[in-house]
């Protein structure tokens, strides 16, 4: 269901967020975005060169993490083909930092603490969110077939993340009995 009719109004910025996740012929995965700001109208860039034209790009930036089933970054890559400063892109090289980072618990916490600040880019660290997300999406069904036959011996990361997934809910006595703390099903 969209949401409700809204009050009228004037679109004035346009942020778009395009994640993918592939598959590699070498058993490697690419999990790329996409960040992409503009506006409506024409403004003077913050730098004071030539104003912007009406949906011209305020940013647009690139990331691709190869990565494996373990979730392990094997290369990291950023690109900024437009931002505020003609300067932004130099810092892309520093998110080759993420090399040998486990997508996962403290996933946030370990991208601020290599590229958070003066060492990275606002607009770039925070796209690392839901590159992170798609890794897990892309991913699910071949790590699930990877651990097909082997016991599940860990708790999974989805249970209780979401109420879907509470222990006691449907769901979860479907997908991970084992797990399920309700009532016993009829």
């Amino acid at each position: 269901m969209p949401l409700s009719d809204p009050a009228p109004r004037k679109l004035i910025h346009n942020r778009s967020i395009e994640c993918r996740g592939y598959q590699r012929e070498d058993g490697l995965w690419d999990i790329e975005a996409r960040l992409l700001d503009t506006k409506t109208f024409e403004h003077i860039r913050r730098d004071g060169s030539a104003p912007r034209k009406p949906g011209e790009p305020v940013h647009h930036m690139w990331i691709r993490l190869t990565i494996d089933l373990d979730l392990v970054i094997h290369d990291a890559e950023a690109a900024t083909d437009a931002g505020p400063y003609p300067a932004c892109g130099d810092i892309t090289p520093n998110f080759k930092a993420l090399k040998g980072v486990t997508i996962g618990p403290g996933w946030r916490r370990k991208t601020l603490e290599l590229l958070g600040g003066i060492k990275g880019c606002t607009h770039l660290v925070e796209l690392l969110g839901p590159v992170a997300t798609t890794a897990f999406q892309a991913t699910g069904r071949a790590r699930e077939a990877r651990a097909a036959g082997k016991p599940l011996t860990k708790k999974p990361y989805q249970l209780n993340a979401c109420h879907m997934y509470k222990d006691d809910g449907p769901a979860v006595l479907k997908r991970w009995p084992q797990f399920y703390k309700g009532p016993p099903p009829e």
